[in-house]
């Protein structure tokens, strides 16, 4: 009973679908015909003797006009133009300030190996005469501060410089590692 009472809401249902579907509008699977013009279907309605046709409304005045860009001209010699305004004098004026400006600043953000941290200083020199001995251009910097003393080398503007020193080193000082602090700047490489 229950299954025949499911079978016959199932028919039902389906039923209910074929008749909306068979109720609504037809789909149209072709575009509209605009290949006609608006004079056209009036002239064609008028002589099929249907009614009036409506008079056939002039759109001309309200659609955009173009005018064509004008030709490029034929390119002659270009002809020289002297300068009106002379800024080198400027320019040259704040290249000067800017490099005296530049003079004065000795320090920039950078990094240094941290070779040795400790409490004996023997061996914190001991890393330092091994490291200036095969590396004689690399400056060194000993900081002392109860009772630690710190074994710094080099200083290098960018992380990518310091790293290369640092496989140089690492043989002589196992322990090296990166510390960011302000470097000074070498004004002979300039």
């Amino acid at each position: 009973m229950k299954r025949l009472l499911t079978n016959v809401l199932s028919i039902t249902a389906l039923f209910a679908l074929v008749s909306c579907a068979a109720s609504g509008p037809a789909a149209t699977t072709s575009a509209p015909d605009s290949s006609r013009t608006t004079s056209a279907t009036a002239v064609g309605s008028a002589t099929k003797g249907k009614g009036k046709a409506a008079p056939a409304e002039d759109l001309s005045k309200y659609r955009p006009k173009f005018t064509p860009p004008p030709a490029p001209k034929a390119l002659g010699a270009k002809a020289y133009v002297a300068p009106a305004n002379h800024v080198n004098v400027q320019i040259d004026q704040r290249l000067r300030d800017q490099a005296y400006t530049n003079q004065n600043v000795k320090y920039t953000s950078g990094w240094r190996i941290l070779a040795y941290v400790g409490l004996e200083r023997d061996q914190a020199m001991a890393i330092r005469r091994s490291v200036i001995s095969r590396y004689p251009d690399e400056t060194d910097y000993v900081t002392f501060k109860q009772p630690i003393y710190r074994l710094f080398i080099g200083d290098y503007t960018t992380r990518l410089d310091a790293e290369r020193a640092m496989l140089r080193i690492r043989p002589l000082a196992p322990k090296a590692e990166l510390q960011p602090t302000q470097v000074l700047i070498n004004k002979t490489r300039f």
